[in-house]
């Protein structure tokens, strides 16, 4: 069964602002959703994507910080995860997101967080993130809750990027036609 690239949602999607429902079973569908999440993930190409980036409103995403393309690929697929623990400290990242193209901006979260979720085996894990592990697996857990970055930013330059998503969902769909 070959991995399939999946149509990314772009903002302001509806679907992007839902809140997920959690994953009941794991099965060979899911599994299949998980490698599609993956090598869409890697060939946009981004760190981490979340089901309702994909269309699909179930609590489970995937992420893969190794930025070295010496190194092995880390992909680790996150099924119903959840934060038990968030540092105090903090730490400033510029954030992206696949589903908000060519947009940066610079938020701050815990520099750490321990999350639990459960692995496509049904296994449950536990795991401390830390630098850019950290920022990323919390992006991609706020897009379960309906959550974007552009969330954590002032009215203004929220409205700002709302705006140019708008008129690049128009540029695309003119290029379409």
């Amino acid at each position: 069964m070959n991995p399939m690239l999946r149509p990314i949602l772009i903002h302001p999607n509806p679907k992007l602002k839902k809140v997920c429902e959690p994953v009941l079973e794991i099965d060979d569908a899911l599994i299949e959703l998980s490698d599609d999440m993956l090598e869409t993930m890697y060939h946009a190409p981004g760190i981490g994507l979340a089901a309702p980036q994909i269309g699909v409103l179930n609590r489970i995403i995937v992420m893969d910080c190794e930025k070295d393309d010496a190194a092995n690929r880390k992909p680790i697929v996150m099924i119903n995860p959840e934060i038990v623990y968030s540092s105090d400290e903090e730490s400033t990242y510029e954030e992206g997101c696949l589903s908000i193209p060519e947009q940066f901006a610079e938020i701050k979260r815990p520099t750490s967080v321990q999350v639990r979720w459960l692995d496509t085996n049904g296994t449950e894990q536990e795991q401390e993130f830390h630098g850019l592990w950290s920022t990323c697996v919390q992006h991609e857990i706020d897009h379960l809750d309906g959550k974007l970055f552009i969330d954590y930013l002032g009215t203004i330059k929220r409205q700002l990027i709302t705006r140019k998503m708008q008129k690049f969902k128009r540029e695309m769909a003119r290029e379409e036609k």
